[in-house]
Order: C-alpha cells, then sequence, then structure tokens
C-alpha cells in the first residue's frame, strides 16, 4: 500500500502493495485492512480477501493530464463517511435478524467477498459497488457481532461489541497519530515488513481455518489454543492497525498527485476494508478473552 512516485519526463508512476488502491486513478479507455473473521463462513471469505492484500502489487500510469476537479482529503472524507452510514445501517439489520434469519448475514459474508473482489479488480471505479459492498459488509458484521455477543454473553462477559467499537476507533486515531507525527514512518522498509507479516498471517490463518474444521481449539483452529491463540489474536490486531498507516499513505500520495475526484471513493472503500479488518480482529480477541476467563 506504500506508493512510490518517480517523474520520467511527463509520466507519473504509483505503485502500492494494497489491491483495493492499485487501479487508482487508471483512465476510463483502460476498461480497495481485507475483511478478517475467525466466524465459520465470514472467516474463510474475509481470510482469502487478506491474501490478496498482502500479495497483490499495482501501478498507475495516466495517459495525459487529470480531467475534471482533483481529488481532496475532504473528497476522501466525505465518501469515506457515507460508506459508514451505510454500514451501520447493514449492521442494524443484521443484528437485528442473526437469530431468527442467521443465513442472511452469512449471505451477506459472501456477497460482500464477491464486491470486495469486484471493486478490487475493476479499472474504473464504481461508486455503487463501493456502497452496495458497505452496506452488505454491515450486514455481516451485524451478523457476527450477534455471534461473538451471544458467547461472550455465555461466559458472563457483557459489552463486548461495544468495547470492539471503541477499541476499533481509538486504534484508528492512534494510528493516525503516529502516522501524522512521523513518529513511524512509512517507507520502504516498512512495506517491506508489512508485505511478510500479512502474508505470514495469511498462511497461518488459512491453517487454522483447517485446523477448526477438524475441532482443533474447540472449533476455533490455533485461536483457541490458550495463550498461543490471543497472541495470534494479537498480532493479527495489531497487523490490521499498522495496515491502516499504509491506507493513510495512499490517501495522502494521491491527494498530492491530483488524481480524478472520482478516485475518492477507491480510497474510501480501501480504508474501509481495513478497518472492517481490524474491527473483526479485535472483536475475536475480546471473545477469546472472555472465552479464557474460567
Amino acid at each position: 500500500m506504500t506508493i512510490a512516485m518517480t517523474a520520467e519526463g511527463t509520466r507519473t508512476t504509483m505503485q502500492t502493495r494494497n489491491p483495493v488502491l492499485s487501479r487508482i486513478g487508471q483512465p476510463d479507455s483502460a476498461g480497495s485492512g481485507f475483511a478478517y473473521d475467525e466466524g465459520r463462513t465470514a472467516y474463510a471469505t474475509s481470510a482469502t480477501a487478506g491474501a490478496t492484500a498482502a500479495a497483490t502489487r499495482g501501478a498507475y500510469t495516466p495517459a495525459g493530464p487529470t480531467v475534471g476537479a482533483a481529488i481532496t482529503m475532504n473528497d476522501v472524507i466525505v465518501k469515506t463517511a457515507i460508506s459508514f452510514v451505510l454500514v451501520v445501517i447493514g449492521a442494524v439489520v443484521g443484528w437485528n435478524t442473526a437469530q431468527s434469519l442467521p443465513f442472511v448475514w452469512i449471505g451477506a459474508a459472501l456477497i460482500g467477498f464477491g464486491l470486495a473482489m469486484v471493486n478490487v479488480f475493476k479499472k474504473v471505479v464504481s461508486p455503487p459497488l463501493v456502497l452496495a459492498y458497505a452496506l452488505v459488509q454491515g450486514v455481516m458484521l451485524g451478523g457476527i457481532s450477534y455471534w461473538y455477543n451471544t458467547l461472550a454473553l455465555a461466559n458472563n462477559y457483557e459489552g463486548l461489541v461495544l468495547q470492539a467499537v471503541i477499541a476499533t476507533f481509538t486504534a484508528f486515531g492512534v494510528m493516525l497519530a503516529l502516522y501524522s507525527s512521523r513518529i513511524v514512518k512509512v517507507n520502504g522498509t516498512f512495506m517491506k515488513v508489512m508485505m511478510v507479516a500479512m502474508v505470514s498471517y495469511f498462511l497461518i490463518a488459512m491453517a487454522s481455518l483447517v485446523g477448526a474444521l477438524f475441532g482443533v481449539g474447540g472449533g476455533w483452529g490455533f485461536y483457541g489454543m490458550g495463550a498461543l491463540g490471543i497472541g495470534l489474536a494479537l498480532f493479527g490486531v495489531a497487523l490490521a492497525a499498522f495496515s491502516l498507516m499504509l491506507d493513510f499513505e495512499a490517501i495522502k500520495q494521491g491527494v498530492a498527485m491530483g488524481l480524478p475526484e472520482r478516485e475518492s471513493w477507491r480510497m474510501a472503500f480501501g480504508l474501509l476494508v481495513t478497518l472492517i479488518w481490524l474491527y473483526l480482529e479485535i472483536l475475536r480477541l475480546l471473545a477469546l478473552l472472555a472465552a479464557s476467563r474460567d
């Protein structure tokens, strides 16, 4: 997701390891962090998306001068806010149908994965598809949150979802502060470390999923193996949190390059994907802590 820019005459190149942002700025004539979840169907869906986020690298080479309005930071903020509102609306639906109609949020997880892949690989960003992704993922988040909350209540642990929401926004604020202050620099070394960490985590997650299917860790896979599982969950939270810095850098460089305003939708999508991933990692960590209280 870290972006490098080089000037060769009138040619500018923008490279990123984030597949969500790899299509940024490609002209119309040429032709989005990932949500990760240990909870059954949603787990497999988001883990696969994680592999894509870790392994894909794209490049932007504009054909000529930017046509129309250039992107601003406010554009990204507004598009992200609109998407977030749809996530909340979907979450309300998913939460209230999780018990009586569980297939709704499970189906939403599968549809959300499909929409994520379309948005990732689509050369020309589509605002309706980005908004559809936000709404559908909201339904999935509501359902999986209800599922985790039920597990926590069974262990006399209350407030799981609220704590996960607060922790997600707190992590976002901390990462933004670290990035803005340049305490943590998003450079080539940072990018390489994140790449290795993401690929490694994906492989572990896939192995954990296979193990879970055979009852390892009480159905949690490696995450259900006591201190090892909690440590792995902590690693997932940290990885998702630091991935936000890659999003921040991509957005900053996109604005600096004067990309078309339409690309703010792709940037909002990329940021949303990472936030969803972070929330799910925190949600699972809290559920594991609740289960280990006895």
